[in-house]
């Protein structure tokens, strides 16, 4: 073997190393690769994505899964050992036996077979698990599905039905809807017993009813919820024991016969403690571990090398050794010292006094449990967590002590022993202890051998560790939030794969608090995306859009086009699930009767109506033009005057002034189109009559209105302007030959020549009304005052000019050709200057004057 090349040169490997250190050769280390995981969840398809957010969408045609199958009796039991707590490494607690409860476990059983369903209640340390264990033995024949074993703790109904169906039918990547879970729950027959239950009135009738087929046998403390009156459910208590039954149970756990003054201290101990068994096998362990101080064998190393390394000895073996010196043998090897009973409070809260005789190992376990409030990490974790590889044997320590209970498939701190241990100190360090246990867990999560099972069995210990590091302070504080991030990332994936979605959405909003406070944007966008994922599957769609929505708004700020493509994806599926929904609530509504524009009132809350499209006519040798006024609303926003109402006619008789949805100013859509009929009507008929006015003669004065051969066009009154006369016979009409007016559109004033010919004052280009709309309140054109008629007047000189390709304001031109000498003609006269109105767009007018009868194409 080469020691620069690590290479094996007898299967040909002796030139790795060179081209390695020549860059070649050796490929670069690939990443691991993302779990991701496919799950159908009703008739949708979600794929677990941890890197960018999950996907979802409508399950395409092919992919459905297979119908749920009953599981056999096999499998059944397999999950039965799955969700049951494992038995601790270590030495192993005594056989307690069940004392004083043959009745309840009686009455209980024959509740179930009858198809009822029981609720135990019972103080915490009463004996509700070891009873329920009992009856759970004694039907385990009684129902076709057998009987399930259900943890109540943290749990929510929705989580219990959930857990039930999975336990009965085999159905992998499977997690149905609200529907179709409760239409596969209702076949299913088993004795189910839920343990620490933490719900009760409505909610325990809604688990109750979503198995009919199914007896349930709860247990819960007495602070739960009570069921309903209407609840089928029979309560049972469970009291305490007796002061016989309890010395009974004492010497049990210790393995021996109780002496006088043990037996007069565990009198005053029941009294004190109402005969809880809890509080008697903590009592037991304490008299254990006072033999073992008592009892000292020879042999033993005396400098406590053995102990240190490997923990305290066998306690059978030394209650054994005790036993045999209280009973009077002879033993040489055994050495009896003093040591005195606990006294009466410590008796009751033992926590304290049983951990400082525990082996170093199971303290330190104890601080860590501490740190999570009472959840105890899984046994394969203790190693890693205490630094010491003989640390599992810990738990079996602390369950022989009592003080662990069983919680579902984990163990957790017995009842009233987190209070214990926190009143001694035991939460010194707690933080430290807890970003310890995250750090480890977001390891071990993301690992790829970690299946989605093994990360829902230590749910409730993840969890703990996320809160405990949120709500963090002092210099640490950022790095324990990042930690919670990062567990949060490994996490939840996994409790999404492993169904166990109470789990997923409590780990979502504790990542997504904890990024928040530490200020990690693309990871709080991811769980905002998540969030929104999960309530889409929970059928929650305002939920749902507005986590989407937040996502794609936080990834749009980094760029993140990958995530925004994904959250984009989502917020469509909740468009369409919207709208079907949105289809069917109308088509389960009843018809309504017609609805309208409401009536405001006033004019500052009038909405803006619509304007009707111009009514066009060809111009006199062009082509369609629009008006150069603005239509006249069908509406006009006078100052005295509100919007036309349109009603019913015995409604109008009674005065029956109707708001809201009920009076508008139309009802019904047949309605809404005669209305925007008659405004476009009523524009036609305005504009047609003020063509008219425009085009009609006015008689008045007819001699001071026509303009003389002698005048001219000049404005300035000069001689050097054009006189304006008709086109001589044989000559070309300027309309025909392309030539455009400039008095397309009436006068402003409502008046028109008798002539065919029309003339314009030039100074109209610069008057006021040729800029903007005639009228900017009313909507209708504003009529000007004609000039004096003593005031002579001129004509504009010939252009030619085309029609403007867009609306524009125009202007006279100087003239461009030589004017015609004047003839014989008698003259002719013009009508009075007028101003024209302004040219933001070409008019179209009914009644103006055809090609024919004009005159000239002067704009005068």
């Amino acid at each position: 073997m080469d020691p620069i090349n690590p290479g094996s040169e007898e299967y040909g490997h002796d030139t790795e190393g060179e081209e390695a250190r020549q860059g070649r050769g050796v490929p670069a280390p690939t990443p691991a690769r993302a779990r991701v995981v496919r799950l159908v969840s009703g008739e949708l398809l979600l794929t677990v994505n941890p890197v960018d957010g999950s996907e979802i969408e409508p399950c395409p045609p092919g992919q459905e899964p297979e119908a749920p199958r009953p599981r056999t009796p096999e499998e059944r039991a397999e999950a039965a050992r799955a969700v049951a707590p494992p038995v601790p490494p270590g030495p192993a607690a005594p056989e307690l036996p069940l004392l004083e409860r043959q009745e309840e476990r009686e009455r209980l059983t024959g509740i179930l077979r009858q198809g009822r369903c029981a609720r135990v209640v019972g103080a915490p340390g009463s004996g509700r698990t070891a009873l329920l264990d009992a009856v759970a033995a004694d039907c385990a024949g009684l129902a076709p599905d057998g009987v399930v074993r259900l943890s109540g703790h943290h749990r929510t109904p929705t989580e219990l039905l959930h857990e039930l169906f999975t336990a009965v039918r085999y159905a992998p990547g499977q997690r149905p809807d609200r529907a179709g879970l409760l239409a596969r729950l209702r076949d299913i027959g088993a004795v189910v017993v839920v343990d620490d239950l933490e719900c009760g009135g409505a909610a325990l009738d809604e688990l109750l009813a979503a198995a009919p087929e199914c007896a349930f046998l709860l247990a819960s403390g007495p602070d739960t919820p009570a069921p309903s009156a209407e609840a089928p459910v029979e309560e049972v208590l469970l009291a305490g024991l007796g002061r016989a039954a309890a010395l009974e149970l004492l010497e049990s756990a210790v393995g021996r016969t109780l002496t006088e003054e043990e037996a007069n201290w565990a009198g005053d101990l029941w009294f004190e403690s109402e005969g809880l068994p809890l509080r008697f096998v903590q009592a037991g362990a304490l008299l254990r571990q006072r033999d073992r101080l008592r009892v000292t064998p020879a042999e033993f190393d005396a400098f406590g090398a053995l102990e240190e390394a490997f923990g305290p000895t066998d306690p059978t073996a030394a209650a054994t050794v005790a036993a045999a010196a209280f009973d009077g043998i002879d033993d040489p090897d055994v050495e009896l010292r003093e040591i005195p009973l606990p006294s009466l409070g410590e008796g009751a809260a033992p926590a304290a006094l049983l951990a400082s005789r525990l082996s170093r190992s199971a303290q330190t376990a104890l601080r860590f449990a501490v740190a999570l409030g009472g959840e105890v990490p899984h046994q394969a974790h203790l190693p890693a967590l205490v630094g010491d590889t003989h640390a599992d044997a810990a738990l079996g320590e602390l369950m022989a002590c009592g003080l662990l209970s069983p919680v579902g498939p984990r163990y957790r701190l017995a009842t009233g022993v987190l209070t214990q241990l926190l009143a001694h100190g035991y939460e010194h360090e707690a933080a430290d202890r807890a970003h310890t246990i995250a750090q480890h867990y977001a390891w071990w999560a993301s690992h790829p051998s970690v299946t989605p099972e093994r990360a829902t069995a230590e749910a409730d210990a993840l969890l703990a560790a996320l809160t405990a590091l949120i709500p963090g302070t002092g210099e640490s504080a950022a790095e324990h939030r990042s930690t919670a991030v990062l567990l949060a990332r490994a996490a939840a994936p996994a409790f999404a794969a492993g169904l166990h979605w109470g789990a997923w959405e409590r780990a979502l909003r504790a990542g997504q608090e904890a990024a928040r406070l530490a200020g990690e944007v693309a990871e709080e966008a991811y769980f905002h995306h998540e969030l929104g994922v999960l309530a889409i599957c929970a059928g929650n769609l305002e939920r749902a859009r507005a986590e989407l929505e937040a996502s794609i708004g936080l990834r749009g700020v980094l760029a993140d086009k990958r995530g925004t493509v994904a959250g984009r994806r989502a917020l469509a599926l909740v468009a369409d699930l919207s709208g079907e929904h949105a289809a069917a609530l109308r088509a389960e509504e009843p018809l309504s009767p017609p609805r309208g524009t409401p009536a405001l009132r006033g004019p500052a809350a009038r909405p803006a109506l619509p304007r009707p499209e111009p009514v066009t006519a060809p111009l006199p040798g062009g082509p369609v033009r629009t008006p150069a006024t603005p239509p006249v609303p069908a509406f006009p926003d006078f100052a005295d005057a509100g919007p036309t109402l349109v009603t019913h006619t015995d409604t109008a008789k009674n005065g029956d002034r109707r708001s809201g949805l009920k009076g508008g100013i139309l009802s019904g859509a047949r309605r809404n189109l005669v209305a925007v009929g008659a405004g476009a009507l009523l524009v036609a008929v305005l504009g047609t009559v003020v063509t008219l006015g425009a085009t009609s003669g006015n008689g008045d004065n007819p001699a001071g209105d026509r303009v003389t051969s002698d005048s001219t066009a000049n404005e300035s009154g000069g001689s050097d302007g054009l006189d304006a006369e008709e086109p001589a016979d044989g000559e070309a009409d300027p309309a025909e030959t392309g030539q455009a007016t400039h008095s397309d559109s009436p006068s402003p004033s409502g008046s028109g020549s008798a002539s065919p010919s029309a003339s314009t004052d030039p100074s109209a280009s610069g008057s006021p009304s040729s800029s903007g709309s005639p009228s900017a309140t009313t909507g209708a054109p504003t009529a000007t005052t004609a000039p004096p008629t003593g005031r002579p007047t001129t004509t504009a000189p010939p252009a030619t000019t085309t029609p403007p390709p867009r609306p524009t304001t125009t202007t006279p031109k100087p003239p461009t050709t030589t004017p015609a000498p004047p003839t014989t003609t008698p003259p002719t006269t013009t009508p009075p200057p007028t101003t024209a109105p302004p040219a933001t767009s070409e008019t179209t007018t009914l009644g103006a004057p055809s090609a024919s009868e004009t005159a000239t194409d002067s704009p005068a």
